[in-house]
């Protein structure tokens, strides 16, 4: 039998979640450098009695991906303490080690009950149009080219009101939660190096959850799996400048040289086995219309419907990135700057979800899962080392109405689907033990 909900506890959550989302959203802050959302939020659980694992303790260092210069991260650090973060904190987090797991244990013996949410903006300057909600009611972010236009503002938000929920009624639980607070998911970059860090290496039973991403209003997904897996990597390509009126012959062009990448990693075939992608996103290079490029610049990205796919895409990608940096003799360095996996969710443990989800009576409709494939998602790193140490996993969505797309400038959500995830959520928390004595 399920544990009850303490509907009155939740519905006192509704209004504190909504400002802690409008304060993060009007303070968004991009990967690695979530150094007032970390402080904030390691605060608040402190405070409420978790135990804190923090910064480099949750990160490992060398599996990090796409983190800024020590230049950028200092600023950033500087930028945050202006707007607010506590100084106290800051230590931890300095040099973009942004992350944070919170636990409690009961200290009855059961499962441990893993939650993640993800705490960074996107690298976008936010709407400021008439009919914008965070504009037009004061929350508009305040920070240049950071903006929260996929929701994690609002899962960071669940993250709090889960973690408040969960130990106002600690006595009911049995084994113990681990709340994640992971960086920079944009770009698929800070997953990897928490779980390298083993932070759910003990998680029996581990979700991750996304709002919005097309599911209609009132309806949840219980086990996603249309994620794809992914590579992100730039290059640079170094070549000889040269005047290219008086002699050319003795430039070695960096733009030829990327062209020729371009031409091919978009002519790479597309895989028998299932969904592939590629795409060069931004190209970069030359200082001037008669002087031979010296240096070039690629952002890429690679997709597969499986891992066996996307690592075909990334072996080919790196191949015509070598061939044509030696066609125009020029040296180049190729650098991974975020990855995924694909994952599926675990077939009884999303059951399980499933029945939760409708005895709650809060969800218009419950799937079991999302057919499609869709984007990426580094939680898949996480699914797969719980799987690995014998546990199990999923990946929830939560629908709700967008004012735009996801990653769109005037995107917004309706901000009461966060109440009905912290209802889904703390049910599975309090009640992971009665789906272990069921196996």
């Amino acid at each position: 039998m399920s544990t009850p909900l303490n509907e009155a506890q939740i519905a006192q959550l509704n209004d504190q979640m909504i400002e802690w989302r409008r304060d993060l959203h009007k303070h968004a802050e991009s990967g690695w450098v979530e150094f007032r959302t970390s402080t904030l939020v390691a605060d608040k659980l402190d405070k409420l009695g978790y135990e804190l694992a923090l910064g480099r303790d949750v990160i490992k260092e060398e599996s990090r991906m796409g983190v800024p210069n020590a230049d950028v991260l200092a600023a950033q650090e500087q930028r945050a303490l202006e707007q607010g973060a506590i100084a106290k904190w800051m230590p931890h987090f300095s040099g973009g080690f942004t992350g944070i797991v919170a636990t409690l244990d009961s200290g009855k013996p059961g499962p441990t009950v893993g939650v993640r949410v993800d705490m960074d903006a996107l690298d976008l300057q936010e709407s400021h149009a008439c009919g914008h909600a965070p504009a037009e009611c004061g929350f508009e972010s305040i920070n240049t080219n950071m903006t929260h236009a996929c929701g994690h503002d609002g899962h960071t938000s669940i993250g709090l009101g889960l973690a408040h929920y969960l130990m106002q009624n600690r006595d009911q639980l049995i084994g113990k939660v681990k709340l994640i607070f992971q960086p920079a998911e944009e770009g698929t970059r800070g997953a990897r190096s928490m779980a390298d860090a083993g932070v759910v290496d003990d998680v029996d039973l581990f979700a991750a959850i996304h709002i919005g991403t097309g599911v209609p209003a009132g309806e949840v997904v219980c086990g996603s799996e249309n994620f794809l897996a992914t590579t992100k990597f730039n290059v640079e390509f170094h070549g000889r400048p040269s005047h290219a009126g008086g002699n050319p012959e003795e430039g070695k062009s960096a733009i030829l040289a990327a062209a020729q990448a371009t031409l091919g990693l978009h002519g790479i075939s597309r895989h028998s086995g299932g969904a592939s992608r590629i795409n060069v996103g931004v190209i970069k290079a030359g200082t001037g219309r008669n002087v031979i490029a010296q240096h070039a610049h690629l952002e890429v990205e690679c997709r597969g419907e499986n891992n066996e796919i996307n690592d075909f895409m990334f072996r080919r990608s790196q191949a015509i990135v070598a061939g044509a940096a030696a066609m125009y003799e020029v040296e180049y360095h190729l650098d991974v700057v975020g990855a995924a996996k694909q994952s599926v969710p675990s077939p009884e443990w999303v059951e399980f979800i499933c029945v939760k989800a409708q005895q709650l009576g809060c969800f218009k409709q419950v799937h079991s899962g999302l057919g499609g494939a869709a984007g990426s998602e580094d939680a898949t790193y996480f699914m797969e080392r719980v799987k690995q140490h014998g546990g199990l996993a999923t990946y929830m969505i939560f629908g709700t109405e967008l004012a735009a797309g996801h990653h769109n400038d005037k995107f917004d959500f309706n901000e009461n689907v966060m109440t009905n995830a912290v209802r889904l959520l703390a049910t599975l928390a309090l009640n992971g033990n009665e789906f272990t004595e069921q196996r």
